[in-house]
């Protein structure tokens, strides 16, 4: 199987953008509501990036990080977060929990192509 991008998103609406914005680049992106969900299928298959709204309610960002981050076969992985500006101690949060990168849902939206793409450091 291909690259794919794994998704902890329960917003509908980033959902959408992100599923409609990785067909337009040829990507598969695959959903996920949990922490288990997301460790089983990443270790199951090495997603390219693992992206992770840090408002979720269904899943615990922060500690999904800290697990994937202390998984040897999954360490490597590119993990990003996004938050809404106004909640900064989120980012702080995130980068202590062991996320690549955080930025606010403005800047993700606005590069989520090349997000997707891995054209994002």
């Amino acid at each position: 199987m291909g690259k794919y991008v794994l998704a902890v998103v329960d917003d509908m609406f980033f959902a959408s953008k992100i599923r409609a914005t990785a067909e337009q680049i040829g990507l598969e992106v695959r959903f996920v509501k949990s922490a288990e969900d997301a460790l089983e299928k990443a270790r199951a298959e090495s997603p390219a990036l693992i992206i992770a709204d840090l408002h979720s309610t269904k899943c615990d960002p922060f500690d999904l990080a800290l697990q994937i981050k202390a998984d040897s076969s999954l360490q490597s992985t590119p993990l990003i977060g996004f938050f809404s500006h106004v909640q900064t101690e989120l980012q702080q949060r995130a980068g202590q929990s062991g996320f690549d990168r955080v930025m606010p849902r403005s800047v993700f939206s606005k590069n989520l192509a090349e997000i997707l793409a891995g054209r994002v450091s």
